[in-house]
This record gives C-alpha cells, sequence and structure tokens, in this order.
C-alpha cells in the first residue's frame, strides 16, 4: 500500500520532534482508524528483528526511534563520555549552549547556521549538555543547558568562569547578511 511509503517517509521527515495523529490524518486525508492501521502495520514491520528502527510514541507524538537492544553499537558511533575529542561542530554547539543557555535546538540551528541534531545528541551522550526543561514557545521544544560535567572538563568553577566576550565597536548586532565585499555600481 502506497500509504505506508507515505508515513514512513513522514516520520522520517519530522525527526525527534515527531507528528501527531492529528496530523498524519490532515496530511496524508485519511480517517483516524486509517491512520491508526497504518501506524499498527508499519509498527509490525519494524519488530522484525532485521529493522534497526521502531515506532515510538513519546509525549503527543509518533517518531522513529533506534530499539535499545542496539543501544551498545550507537554509543560506540556517537562515543563514550571523554573517550573522544570535541570536533568543532561540537566545540562551537557548545560554545553557544555555554553563553547563551538554556536554549532550544532552533536557536542554536540559527546560529550555527546548519541542522545542529547529531551534535546535539553526541554532547548528550557524552554528559557534557543535558535537556533542562521545555521553552514556552510553540511545540515547547527543549531547552539545552550544559552540565556539571562541561564545568570539570574545561576546568571551570561555575559557568561565571567562562571567558568574556567582547564585542568590536563596529560590529552590528545580528546583522547575518552583512558581507565585507561591496557591490560594484
Amino acid at each position: 500500500m502506497k500509504y505506508l511509503g507515505v508515513l514512513e517517509g513522514l516520520l522520517f521527515v519530522v525527526g525527534d520532534e515527531g507528528i501527531t495523529l492529528d496530523s498524519i490524518c490532515k496530511i496524508m486525508d485519511i480517517s483516524e482508524t486509517e491512520a491508526k492501521d497504518l501506524l499498527k502495520k508499519l509498527k509490525e514491520k519494524y519488530e522484525d528483528i532485521s529493522s534497526g528502527i521502531r515506532i515510538s510514541y513519546l509525549g503527543d507524538a509518533f517518531k522513529l526511534t533506534t530499539k535499545p537492544e542496539h543501544k551498545e553499537f550507537y554509543q560506540k558511533l556517537v562515543g563514550e563520555r571523554g573517550t573522544s575529542t570535541l570536533s568543532a561542530s561540537s566545540l562551537e554547539t557548545l560554545a553557544i549552549i555555554a553563553y547563551n543557555g538554556p536554549i532550544t535546538r532552533a536557536e542554536i540551528d540559527e546560529m550555527r547556521g546548519v541542522d545542529s541534531s547529531y551534535v546535539l545528541k553526541k554532547l548528550i551522550v557524552q554528559d557534557l549538555i543535558k535537556v533542562s526543561g521545555k521553552s514556552n514557545l510553540p511545540g515547547k521544544p527543549n531547552l539545552y543547558e550544559v552540565t556539571k560535567y562541561f564545568l570539570d572538563y574545561f576546568g571551570l568553577a561555575t559557568i561565571n568562569d567562562l571567558p568574556k566576550l567582547e564585542k568590536e565597536d563596529n560590529q552590528e548586532e545580528n546583522d547575518l547578511y552583512r558581507t565585507i565585499f561591496k557591490e560594484n555600481e
């Protein structure tokens, strides 16, 4: 059935945010009963031992998640806490969270200009950041902040011990589209 593939694609596209039953019905233009049947069929498909993912119902949304029995392999992928060096993207993300936290993933993505989902997952596994609550923004996104381990890792007693950032006098705030090149007239 083509709808099964559509539902699988929707679950993949929404990622960590997940999708509600109501949204599935509206997007696919199907009844709640049809949506539940599709979810059940897809869930059964993923229960096979050859599948590494499953459908989870978390909060009020359905999302694709990994199977817990494969956890040891996923931990090897993202690295054990303290056993790997931090990449430039990890350091950049950590700096944004340390100086601006608590902060949402969307705000981090906006500052970095790229999707930070993978880096955030990696930093959580390494215990350098944690989810500290929910934002009051629509959708109630997670708020991220650094952990006590982050302070230990970087030799800080408190977050206030971070080096102060100085802003250049001629730097305009949040001017993301400014360039050093001038247009020829």
